[in-house]
């Protein structure tokens, strides 16, 4: 199992906490990071510029397209970017606390 680093970008500091506070209460994430960005990018034929806040959740491959449904779910954009980056060198001991923050979402309920 493959930790990964899955992020997305929202307009408020305040919804990024939110969803943040959301992925890890339902420990789909061992750990969500929030950083303020500035992006620059092509909206509807436009070119466009604004603040950000960058969401960085580390989690495991397999539960990826839960972490995205949980994203969609949250997200306040029309067209979120939601997108992984596979973590091929981690320091051992920090890969295995992201798989035990997350175990609960690895193994179907009984």
């Amino acid at each position: 199992m493959q930790v990964i680093l899955v992020c997305t970008t929202v307009d408020s500091e305040p919804v990024a906490q939110s969803m943040a506070r959301t992925l890890i209460e339902r420990q789909l994430a061992a750990c969500v990071q929030i950083h303020p960005i500035t992006s620059v990018y092509r909206w509807q034929g436009q070119v466009e510029q604004g603040q950000e806040f960058k969401l960085t959740c580390k989690t495991t491959a397999d539960l990826y397209r839960q972490v995205e449904h949980a994203l969609t779910e949250l997200h306040p954009y029309e067209l979120p970017a939601i997108y992984a980056t596979p973590l091929d060198l981690i320091y051992a001991p920090f890969e295995q606390w992201v798989k035990d923050e997350t175990e609960v979402n690895r193994h179907p309920r009984a």
